[in-house]
């Protein structure tokens, strides 16, 4: 039926499931007599095995779903991979979703390449309307597919960042629905940003003829971001969303998935891709799903929900250990923030140095961000860079319950961010005791550490 297994397989079955495939492909028949250049063809046994001799690759040069027939089996893993898929989408909430299909690309070149498809629909347009979040390879995605971005500043209200609608509204009147490409949105992000306001987005792209693309990287995993895409799509325009493997499948980087509700739209985009491609992504994320199961998934999906709410009552109790607040960001589902209004006033340094001290400690992850750093993107400069706005209030810090969480690295990471800030606060401490004593100095005398 093409659809995930409710419950997942064992090892041994996914293994024999792949060989089958494997031995649909030229290149493992045992008379085989290849005579072109590309014949699948390895030199190493240790990788034909890590592939499992699937090694033609998916697709054709002029579309990367198109069938290979000296490749059935590889052909048949696309065609599979991409059911299996939508099944999941539908199943995490967008159940209109109509088409979608794995590229092994990561999100940023997935979204360049939605954007060069829409150039040919547009041929006016230079620009792409985008509220601002920090991350350099959703901004990047826009420059490389040779748009000017139009940054649109959010919005404070209360702790939480937020799409400003009105701006967006009367920049399209001022450019031109014409010139404008598409507008580009967000759902998943870092507190205290909160994911856009994609109804209204939706409802203006409508209004106004505009392609609306939505960057969606590790939205599947969080049923409130799949809700507004599913809302989005329901009462304005959504084209297609773009989704990480690696973020919310847990497969290796390399992989992403182009999803939405106009299948033709979705072909037009999966034939914009120059030449076949590997199979790897799609081959990671079907032997998961398979060993997984639709059951399996949604108790990851139940975990990674509970792990949140248990992240965000652990860091407040210790956010008011330290006279620090756990900022209230309840439209963000994945990512939290707490002040760090203590160090920033005491020590500008302290704040950065306190990233620094969690990652010796192998604590990954984790964001410090200091007020008003900047930073220059391919020629954009961006004031306040990484807290999504200009002026943030305060300096804060990061910290996200994303698919896989286990209590244990909640535990684990308020352990050691506690021990960081006492160290940090001990420090600072001690370099005001210092500061006064060498303010108080006549000059003469020479202070020891």
């Amino acid at each position: 039926k093409g659809k995930c297994p409710e419950d997942g397989w064992d090892e041994s079955t996914i293994e024999l499931f792949l060989h089958e495939l494997a031995i649909m492909d030229s290149n493992n028949f045992l008379g085989n007599c290849g005579v072109g250049e590309r014949e699948g063809r390895v030199a190493s046994g240790l990788v034909a095995r890590r592939h499992y001799r699937l090694i033609h690759g998916i697709g054709r040069s002029g579309d990367i779903s198109a069938v290979q027939p000296k490749a059935a089996g590889s052909s048949l893993l696309n065609k599979l991979t991409n059911s299996v898929v939508l099944d999941i989408i539908k199943l995490a909430g967008v159940r209109t979703v109509t088409s979608c299909f794995v590229v092994p690309m990561a999100t940023g070149m997935s979204l360049t390449l939605c954007f060069l498809t829409l150039r040919h629909k547009r041929p006016k347009a230079k620009y792409i309307i985008w509220p601002r979040i920090d991350q350099k390879s959703c901004f990047k995605s826009m420059i490389t597919a040779g748009f000017e971005p139009v940054v649109i500043e959010n919005v404070l209200e209360g702790d939480e960042l937020r799409t400003d609608i009105k701006a967006v509204e009367a920049k399209i009147k001022a450019l031109g629905a014409e010139n404008i490409l598409c507008v580009h949105s967000t759902t998943s992000c870092f507190a205290p940003r909160v994911p856009d306001r994609l109804e209204e987005l939706a409802l203006i792209c409508a209004n106004y003829d505009i392609p609306h693309i939505v960057n969606n990287a590790y939205g599947i995993q969080s049923s409130k971001c799949m809700h507004l895409i599913q809302q989005g799509a329901r009462v304005g325009r959504i084209d297609a969303f773009v989704q990480s493997l690696d973020k919310n499948f847990m497969v290796p980087v390399g992989g992403a998935i182009i999803a939405g509700f106009n299948e033709s739209f979705i072909q037009e985009i999966s034939k914009m891709y120059p030449g076949r491609a590997s199979a790897s992504p799609s081959l990671d994320v079907l032997i998961t799903l398979l060993s997984l199961g639709a059951n399996g998934y949604k108790q990851l999906l139940k975990e990674r929900k509970e792990m949140f709410s248990y992240l965000s009552s652990e860091m407040k109790k210790l956010a008011d250990n330290h006279n620090e607040r756990l900022l209230d960001t309840p439209h963000n589902p994945i990512s939290l923030a707490m002040s760090l209004k203590n160090l920033d006033e005491n020590n500008d340094a302290a704040v950065t140095q306190l990233g620094s001290m969690l990652f010796t400690r192998q604590v990954s992850g984790a964001r410090v961000v200091p007020c008003g750093s900047v930073q220059t993107v391919n020629n954009y400069t961006f004031k306040g860079f990484m807290s999504h706005t200009n002026d943030y209030p305060c300096a804060y810090l990061n910290a996200a319950s994303a698919i896989g969480i286990k209590k244990q690295d909640v535990d684990v990471f308020l352990k050691r961010l506690d021990k960081c800030l006492k160290t940090s606060r001990k420090e600072t401490e001690k370099g005001k005791v210092v500061n006064e004593v060498s303010d108080s100095n006549t000059g003469t005398e020479q202070l020891e550490d």
